[in-house]
Order: C-alpha cells, then sequence, then structure tokens
C-alpha cells in the first residue's frame, strides 16, 4: 500500500495496492504490520458503519476526552471528507483537508487523534467505514458548524443540492466560539 502525507502532519491518505483480474478486485485494506513499520502505532478498537444519501452532511465532530484516531473508507459511493486539525501546538492548527473518498478510487484518509471530522455525501448513497481507536462516547462529543466562515472549508456543494443535516449538526456553534483557546 502506499501511504502518503498530507501538508498536514499525520494526516495520511492511504492508496492500496489493488490486484484486478477476469474474477474481480482484490486488495488489503488495513494491515496492522505494514502500519507499524511505516510509524503508525494505532490501536483500533471499533468499525463504524454509515449509510447516506446524497446531499447529506455529517460533522463537524470531535470526542473532547476521548480522542479518536480514525480511518476512513468508502464502501460503496462516494464522499469529501474534511479533517480539521485542532491539536493547539500544531502548526496548522484550524487548516483543514479535504478528499475525495469513493468505492472506486478505494482511497482512505488516516486521521489522528484531535482531529475534527465531518464528510459530505456526493452519490445517491454512500456507505461509509470508519475504524477508530476509542469507543464512541455521546456525551464527549462537540464540534462546530461545517460552513465555518473561519475555517471557510470549500465543499463541493453543487447549486442543486440540497445539503440536510442532523439536529445536533444544526445546533454547533462557530470554530471560534467552541475551540479558540481551548481544550486540545
Amino acid at each position: 500500500m502506499n501511504i502518503l502525507q498530507t501538508y498536514i502532519d499525520g494526516l495520511l491518505i492511504i492508496n492500496p495496492n489493488v490486484y484486478v483480474d477476469n474474477r474481480g478486485s482484490f486488495f488489503e485494506s488495513y494491515n496492522k504490520s505494514e502500519f507499524q513499520k511505516r510509524g503508525i502505532l494505532c490501536n483500533f478498537v471499533q468499525d463504524n458503519q454509515s449509510l447516506s444519501f446524497k446531499g447529506i452532511l455529517r460533522g463537524l465532530h470531535i470526542q473532547k476526552n476521548f480522542p479518536q484516531a480514525k480511518i476512513v473508507r468508502v464502501l460503496r459511493g462516494k464522499i469529501w471528507d474534511v479533517a480539521v486539525d485542532l491539536r493547539n501546538e500544531s502548526p496548522t492548527y484550524g487548516q483543514w483537508f479535504g478528499i475525495e473518498l469513493s468505492s472506486e478510487n478505494k482511497k482512505q484518509l488516516l486521521i489522528p487523534e484531535n482531529f475534527a471530522h465531518g464528510f459530505l455525501t456526493l452519490s445517491y448513497e454512500a456507505e461509509v467505514l470508519m475504524k477508530v481507536t476509542t469507543h464512541y462516547h455521546p456525551e464527549d462529543e462537540i464540534g462546530f458548524i461545517w460552513n465555518d466562515p473561519y475555517i471557510n472549508i470549500e465543499w463541493p456543494i453543487p447549486a442543486e443540492m440540497n445539503i440536510i443535516l442532523a439536529d445536533k449538526d444544526k445546533q454547533w456553534k462557530t470554530f471560534r466560539e467552541t475551540f479558540f483557546n481551548t481544550f486540545i
């Protein structure tokens, strides 16, 4: 597998080697020993899977006291996946990275702890798998609004797309109200 460093330290794009023949295709989506050889020492404890329809935007979320590293991949469909660096000591604090993940390109995003995460469903529907290092603690989850002007994420939203948010995602405050000079 080919692992690429993004412009944000620790945020990695994983491009698996895909083997195609007359039967279909095969690839390793995760190989612990391969990750360890490259210094990626995450201990994954849970897999989460979601199904979302076109226009559903999930995020931007983070667990405050139980931070999660995660690998995000798409089993079916296509999403725009976004991670925002919330590590106070990081030179890229508050910067975001976005990438199209799909069942076709098979790319994955490894997101370190202390990053907010969210995604927009671009296809009719998308099944997303997230391998995480900490169990989900709903009482510990915080976030900020998806269209925050300070972070200014460039979501690829076609004019005809209606954005659909969960009730909790409609209630988030701005990035500065939530995270500026805070815990991370």
